[in-house]
């Protein structure tokens, strides 16, 4: 399987003992593959010290946590997924900010994984929330 993930999810990941980072590593071990766009990396380390204080973590512990993340995210650049924007800004536009997750996930053609509701207001990426996330890969 593969996802695009969203940046609520990976801000999470910080926590030191958060479920989404053990789950972030259950899926990588799993074989899941988790990809970003390229300014998601730009945008967590602008906002580190809001991670940092959020998370209760130290400057050290967010670096781990980065090269951690560097290590288990395909990190995708514009220019791999800009001619799908248009269309990502048509299924969202409400909220053009988030195009570049839905033209990521259409250039890939794979599903996103993110909690917005509004992401499901769309057909035709489909969007796996973590509890949905959870019940595929930790139930039976």
């Amino acid at each position: 399987m593969e996802l695009v993930i969203d940046a609520a999810i990976l801000f999470s990941f910080f926590k030191p003992e958060s479920f989404t980072r053990d789950f972030v590593k259950l899926l990588y071990s799993n074989g899941v593959r988790l990809f970003a766009p390229a300014f998601l990396l730009d945008e967590l380390l602008a906002l580190k010290e809001r991670i940092c204080e959020f998370c209760e973590i130290d400057e050290e512990e967010f670096t781990t946590s980065f090269i951690l993340l560097c290590e288990v995210l395909g990190v995708i650049p514009k220019s791999e997924y800009e001619r799908f924007l248009s269309e990502a800004k048509n299924l969202l536009s409400e909220h053009p900010k988030d195009a570049p997750y839905f033209a990521l996930a259409l250039k890939l053609s794979i599903p996103i994984w993110s909690n917005e509701k509004r992401f499901k207001k769309q057909s035709k990426v489909k969007v796996f929330s973590t509890h949905e996330l959870k019940e595929l890969f930790l139930s039976g």
